[in-house]
């Protein structure tokens, strides 16, 4: 069944126009200036608008500087893999992220309506939670705050923190000590700016989705300890995680680039960023599969109530069904083949097993697992800074066999 029609044939009830990523003012101002259409198309324009802003400028300022293979640069510009990988694969992935995030959370969200999960009295109510991620998602204030912060962090910050680093490197002026060149000032005024907003501008979407599961999971749902998905029926929530894989990808390659150039400029090893690493993966986890988690008391409801249900009726029918078949009077043996009361026994059985297998939080473990790899295999080629390629392929194949 298409995730968009109900089972009655007609579209979703109040879930026609949803989205995390559709609208807002840049979005507005993407779609006049035919970088965008309706449904979040014409990606590669965006993304090539978004190299020609972000790094085209910073590649010739530093040719005109003299500065791209300068060997008396400690850090000339085409070897910072830390910059190339932030604007050519970081904010390329942060672009086409808003794609897939479009197409795959609008049919989840869906599907409370196509299963019929909210209870009639609360429809009302599930239509103000929509209409509120609607209108957080639109909000002008919103973005304006966000620039704001990234301005903000820019003067106070990042700044500072790029003269202090100066030294030796491609965004150093090349005539004046504790300044700024030319593609320096590109970088800390323009570049970083927008890809911090890109990366911000994320962050208050996935507040927005965590809003809006928050006040879904305070409806009356109709949830069913039996459930195949083992989730009470939410399973199809877990397929969001999979949604933001290309965003876990894009923090991956954005760590990748800074320890890169940690490990090749600064004399570091990559031992030496184990719990940053790590740290890291598991906080993006815990941020992006935490919305689901808000189902969680519900569904632990669920559960007790389903295990109470089904064991009193199992204590019922067990009764019964000993003194049917052990009593006094129990038929012959051979009567219980092809008996009903046989088939019936096992049914119960497995939906009481279903029931204590129920999950008290709509997360796959292959979920998690897909999307922890997307954070973690851009690091990987790191390892290569430890030992030699041949090495490290013996380790791999000495872990298996």
């Amino acid at each position: 069944m298409p995730a968009s029609t109900s089972p009655s044939g007609g579209a979703a009830p109040g879930t026609q126009d949803f989205s995390l990523v559709l609208g807002g003012p840049l979005y507005q101002i993407l779609r006049r200036a035919r970088l965008s259409d309706d449904t979040l198309g014409l990606v590669q324009r965006r993304i090539v608008v978004a190299v020609l802003i972000m790094w085209a400028p910073l590649l010739v300022l530093s040719a005109i500087q003299g500065v791209l293979l300068g060997r008396s640069y400690t850090m000339p510009f085409l070897s910072d893999i830390g910059t190339h990988l932030r604007f050519l694969v970081v904010s390329p992935l942060l672009i086409f992220a808003e794609l897939i995030v479009y197409r795959r959370i609008k049919p989840i969200v869906d599907q409370f309506s196509i299963r019929r999960l909210i209870a009639p009295h609360d429809t009302a109510r599930f239509a103000d939670a929509l209409s509120e991620a609607r209108r957080l998602r639109e909000s002008v204030l919103a973005e304006l705050i966000m620039v704001a912060l990234v301005i903000a962090v820019g003067a106070m910050f990042t700044l500072r923190r790029y003269v202090d680093l100066g030294g030796g490197a491609w965004y150093a002026s090349t005539t004046a000590r504790n300044q700024l060149s030319l593609a320096g000032l590109w970088l800390v005024f323009v570049s970083l700016p927008l890809i911090q907003f890109l990366i911000l501008r994320w962050y208050y979407r996935l507040f927005i989705w965590g809003r809006f599961l928050w006040r879904v999971a305070r409806l009356d749902l109709d949830l069913e300890v039996t459930h195949p998905d083992k989730a009470g029926g939410l399973g199809f929530l877990a397929d969001s995680l999979n949604a933001f894989v290309p965003l876990a990808a894009a923090h991956g390659v954005l760590f990748t680039g800074m320890l890169a150039d940690r490990i090749f400029f600064g004399g570091a090893k990559l031992t030496d960023f184990q719990i940053e690493v790590f740290g890291g993966g598991v906080f993006l986890i815990l941020i992006f599969s935490g919305p689901l988690t808000v189902f969680g008391p519900r569904l632990a409801h669920v559960k007790r109530a389903g295990l109470r249900a089904y064991g009193a009726l199992g204590q019922t029918y067990v009764r019964a069904f000993r003194d049917q078949w052990l009593g006094d009077g129990a038929p012959p043996a051979d009567a219980l083949l092809g008996s009903g009361d046989i088939q019936s026994l096992a049914d119960l059985g497995n939906s009481f097993g279903a029931a204590e297998q129920m999950r008290i939080a709509p997360i796959k473990p292959a979920a998690l697992l897909y999307f922890a790899a997307a954070f973690f295999l851009p690091i990987a080629p790191l390892l290569l800074t430890m030992m030699s390629v041949e090495k490290l392929l013996g380790r791999l194949l000495g872990l298996v066999f």
